[in-house]
């Protein structure tokens, strides 16, 4: 049996749709420099950066995570629109997506207020029904509560019909854990063992490849 076109795909951001890693990198060396931690290469900070700042703040600077935030956040904020850059084709395939009459939505644990602010940079607001970042449901991913708010206005329920594309282990988290279908969309193919608890559905190598294979059904 063939598969389907999908009723409704949600999409991690960064590394997915777009690439902030070097402002998101500097942003995180400042705060790291200035609570008196080592700072990250950018590799580390790629591989480090998984849950919203609300979660892995507190565990990284304890009480003074507030004060970290604020770092942060402040760091973050004066380049973040200067420095965003698409990946390869994913302006292609979100049309394409949404062309074909299928619901789009981002979830993601970059804060919903910068969330927002880069896709209108990139005039992309308007091919999606939702945009929820860190802070807009009661818990961020890997939770569920960001999913279901990000199809509330569609009518779909989360399930098989809807894709969830990331291209991290918390991705295919939330996408099995809400019962929707994880997509792994990255350069590296998975290695041996990565996703042993939450395995991909479907893995494509980057945004032309996703396209091409939505096309196809």
């Amino acid at each position: 049996m063939s598969e389907a076109l999908p009723k409704a795909v949600l999409f991690d951001w960064d590394n997915t749709l777009v690439d902030n890693w070097e402002v998101i990198a500097d942003a995180m060396n400042a705060t790291l420099s200035a609570m008196g931690h080592p700072t990250w290469t950018l590799e580390e900070t790629r591989a480090r950066i998984r849950a919203s700042l609300r979660d892995s703040f507190p565990k990284m600077f304890g009480d003074r995570w507030p004060e970290a935030r604020e770092i942060y956040y402040r760091a973050f904020a004066a380049h973040h629109l200067d420095k965003l850059q698409p990946m390869n084709g994913a302006a292609d395939l979100l049309r394409a997506l949404h062309q074909r009459g299928i619901y789009l939505g981002i979830v993601s644990n970059k804060h919903g207020q910068y969330l927002r602010a880069e896709a209108d940079r990139l005039g992309w607001t308007s091919l999606f029904g939702a945009i929820v970042g860190a802070g807009d449901a009661e818990q961020d991913k890997p939770a569920p509560d960001p999913v279901i708010r990000a199809l509330l206005s569609s009518g779909i329920v989360p399930g098989p019909v809807v894709w969830f594309v990331g291209d991290t282990d918390v991705d295919m988290q939330c996408g099995i854990g809400t019962g929707c279908r994880p997509v792994l969309l990255r350069a590296e193919p998975p290695a041996p063992g990565e996703f042993e608890a939450f395995p991909p559905a479907l893995y494509r190598a980057s945004c032309t490849f996703l396209r091409q294979y939505v096309e196809t059904l």
